[in-house]
């Protein structure tokens, strides 16, 4: 059964540690998770989507995020910049992208998913994206990236609210306050999440 895999806001502004809003120890992930993604296997990998924290600064400055967090991951900066590599990637495996604005990659109710290698093709609406990917036999999906109690913790809920099980390896992502073990004891007991290793 093939799983499809989510890396979650590997942007340098949260994965560099002179980033706007650096994930303490996300720095040294970006190494291992290029290896990894690498190393995808196509005959089990349905696809690999990327997610983008984006924000605009005249958007950012009336939200309840900038409440608790400094402006970062401006659209078109540095600092949104992704720090992984969509070319290590086996060719035969689709990669995707989508920007969003808030913590929660399900909450805006129109953003809609990109194929990473053809900006120029029809993009795909969210819901219908992973509609289609669960009406393809893909139940399980693997997320990396960033921060573990923030944004990861956001993309399982909506996974597991939309029936996918979840894996996420520890060694992948780091969080802000809480790891991905506490998430997972705290805001995911009794439901289908695993934390692996690796």
């Amino acid at each position: 059964m093939a799983r499809f895999v989510i890396a979650v806001d590997t942007q340098k502004d949260f994965m560099k540690a002179q980033g706007a809003l650096a994930v303490a120890g996300a720095e040294a992930l970006v190494e291992p998770m290029n290896a990894w993604l690498s190393a995808l296997d196509p005959r089990d990998t349905a696809g690999v989507l990327f997610t983008f924290d984006t924000h605009e600064p005249a958007i950012y400055a009336g939200s309840p995020e900038a409440e608790a967090f400094p402006i970062h991951c401006v659209r078109g900066s540095d600092g949104w910049a992704n720090l992984l590599d969509a070319t290590l990637i086996d060719p035969a495996i689709a990669a995707w992208r989508i920007e969003k604005g808030v913590f929660d990659m399900w909450a805006e109710p129109a953003l809609e998913i990109e194929n990473a290698r053809d900006l120029q093709a029809v993009p795909v609406p969210r819901e219908q994206f992973f509609a289609d990917l669960k009406a393809s036999g893909v139940d399980e999906v693997t997320v990396i990236g960033v921060a573990a109690d923030y944004c990861v913790r956001w993309a399982i809920d909506g996974l597991i609210a939309r029936g996918f099980a979840v894996t996420v390896p520890a060694a992948l992502t780091r969080g802000i306050e809480r790891q991905i073990d506490t998430v997972a004891a705290q805001d995911f007991a009794g439901a289908p999440l695993q934390v692996t290793e690796a």
